[in-house]
């Protein structure tokens, strides 16, 4: 079995273009993970996810330790076998999910104690347990368990929460030591929207030495430009040599400029909630299906792109899918979406490759500004 471990191919300036190598396959950065929270990516079966070019997914061990339990898909043979991806498989910790979803939650220095949101039986998650968790799903990359704080908060309490996210960061450490060669625990650096704690947590882990580092907390309520001072403020402190990972973003601006600060890994629910509320990403910008203006417009979504979805089907047809709720429309328009961000990470990493990623951010940015410049006159 090989081994963990990153390799990066090619900068242009602080961005990068790289592989993470897996016992389950590479993972080509920068790389734009499609969240599967409940062992499925919503709307998607799992060879399409793959024929878009996605490399890894994420799996969410809040959901999955409430339903149907990581005893039981331990059981069914792993989270890979049991949802059917072949490739490497990126768990968070829980953590987040509990913060925002469950019920009568008790922090202490051990752990959380919660009430499920789904039925209200009562959990603890511990550093171990979350660790425990990861393992039991089989997951390739696994995350410290941590505390994430909505922003704005007071300055104390996000100081509380990173002081003890790195306390438990230790303790996940000694407890992913028992799981087997090829897999990767990162650490999670904390801080909220105060530069210097950010500075001070990833010192921190960086010292702890893990096979990589998460950027947590962050798009939780903060506007961009704050999300992107704080990478900008941690990135001098992670070992460059390690994947950076940005844990819950984004939109696909927020994908390009976190690039071109040296991210390499992304994850969130966008492409899929948006497609079920009848939102497409595409070269010229967002696209509304809800928007009467499709009603009688024959035209595909987009006669260039290489997704079925937004080639083969009108955008009359998709309008009408999502004003009826039929399902339908909300699978195209994830496939569309999913399709969409990874042609975004495809293209920046052959533009860092090239040495072009300024020109090629620029280049997206015009054709999201330019829009629809041929809207249907019927």
């Amino acid at each position: 079995m090989t081994g963990f471990s990153f390799a990066i191919a090619a900068r242009d300036g602080a961005a990068r273009t790289g592989v993470v190598s897996t016992p389950r396959g590479p993972i080509r950065t920068p790389a734009f993970m499609p969240v599967g929270t409940q062992a499925t990516v919503k709307g998607m079966y799992m060879d399409q996810v793959k024929a878009l070019g996605a490399d890894v997914i994420l799996g969410n061990t809040y959901h999955l330790m409430l339903r149907p339990g990581a005893e039981r898909i331990a059981k069914l043979g792993g989270l890979h076998r049991f949802g059917g991806w072949t490739g490497p498989i990126l768990t968070d910790s829980g953590g987040f999910q509990v913060m925002s979803l469950a019920k009568l939650r008790k922090l202490t220095e051990q752990g959380v104690t919660f009430s499920s949101h789904v039925d209200g039986s009562r959990f603890e998650l511990t550093p171990e347990r979350s660790v425990e968790i990861q393992g039991l799903l089989g997951a390739d990359i696994q995350m410290q368990l941590d505390e994430c704080v909505a922003l704005p908060n007071e300055r104390a309490a996000i100081d509380k929460a990173m002081q003890l996210s790195l306390r438990w960061a230790e303790r996940s450490k000694r407890a992913f030591e028992a799981q087997p060669e090829g897999r990767a625990l990162f650490g999670i650096v904390q801080g909220g929207d105060q530069p210097d704690l950010r500075i001070a947590s990833a010192r921190a882990l960086a010292a702890m030495d893990f096979p990589g580092y998460s950027i947590g907390g962050l798009a939780v309520g903060e506007p961009q430009e704050v999300m992107l001072a704080m990478i900008e403020a941690v990135m001098p402190h992670l070992p460059e040599e390690k994947p950076h990972y940005l844990m819950g973003v984004g939109t696909p601006d927020d994908l390009l400029a976190a690039v071109a600060r040296g991210v390499d890994m992304f994850d969130c629910v966008m492409p899929t909630r948006n497609g079920r509320h009848g939102q497409a990403f595409t070269r010229f910008g967002k696209v509304n299906f809800r928007n009467a203006r499709h009603a009688e417009d024959p035209r595909p979504l987009d006669e260039t792109s290489s997704c079925p979805a937004a080639r083969d089907y009108s955008r009359a047809y998709l309008h009408h899918l999502v004003r009826t709720e039929e399902m339908l429309g909300s699978m195209l328009i994830t496939w569309i979406n999913l399709a969409y961000y990874q042609e975004l990470m495809a293209g920046a990493r052959e533009a860092i490759a090239r040495g072009a990623y300024a020109d090629y951010m620029a280049a997206v940015r015009e054709g999201w500004a330019r829009g629809d410049i041929a809207p249907w006159q019927g």
